[in-house]
C-alpha cells in the first residue's frame, strides 16, 4: 500500500499526481452473497457456485460489478488522508466501466490519480481517476472517475 497524506491547502498542488495504491481486498463468496442479499441481485453467475462452475463463461462465480465499484470507498480511504478535513462527501461518478470480471476468491486493489481540484465553498472538489485491478489479472476490473468533496 502507498498513500498520500496532505492538507486542504496542499490539494491543488497534487493535481495530476498518483495518490497511491490500496491494500489488496479479497472478494469471497460470502461477501458476494451479502451483496446479493443487500441489493436483491441473486443472478446465478454470482451466487450459484455449482451452476457457475458448470455453465458460466467465467469458469465459476464472479463478483457483481457494483460490488467491485462499492469497494472503491474503503480502498479510497486508504489512499488519501486530508488531515484538516472535517467532512468528506462522495459527490458522484462521472463514468464507470467494468472491463474484466472479478472471479470469487481473487483480490482487488485501487490505484488512484488526482485529475482535477476545484475550490468549492468550505473546501475542494476532487475528480479522481480510479483503476481497480485484480491480483494476477491482465487488465483492470473497474475503471472509474469519482468526484469527492473535502471540506474543512
Amino acid at each position: 500500500m502507498s498513500s498520500t497524506t496532505t492538507t486542504l491547502a496542499e490539494l491543488p498542488g497534487l493535481k495530476g499526481a498518483e495518490l497511491g495504491t490500496s491494500d489488496w481486498v479479497e472478494v469471497t463468496q460470502e461477501r458476494v452473497q451479502r451483496f446479493a442479499d443487500a441489493t436483491d441481485d441473486h443472478q446465478w453467475i454470482h451466487v450459484d457456485v455449482e451452476r457457475a462452475k458448470a455453465e458460466s463463461p467465467f469458469g465459476g462465480p464472479i463478483a457483481h460489478g457494483f460490488l467491485t465499484l462499492g469497494l472503491f470507498i474503503p480502498m479510497w480511504s486508504q489512499v488519501l488522508a486530508v488531515t484538516d478535513c472535517t467532512t468528506a462527501v462522495n459527490y458522484g461518478l462521472n463514468k464507470v466501466r467494468f472491463p474484466a470480471p472479478v472471479p470469487v476468491g481473487s483480490a482487488v486493489r485501487l490505484r488512484a490519480t488526482l485529475l482535477d481540484v476545484v475550490e468549492v465553498k468550505g473546501g475542494y472538489q476532487l475528480t479522481v481517476s480510479g483503476v481497480i485491478e485484480r491480483e494476477g489479472g491482465d487488465k483492470p476490473v473497474c475503471i472509474l472517475e469519482s468526484v469527492v468533496r473535502f471540506l474543512g
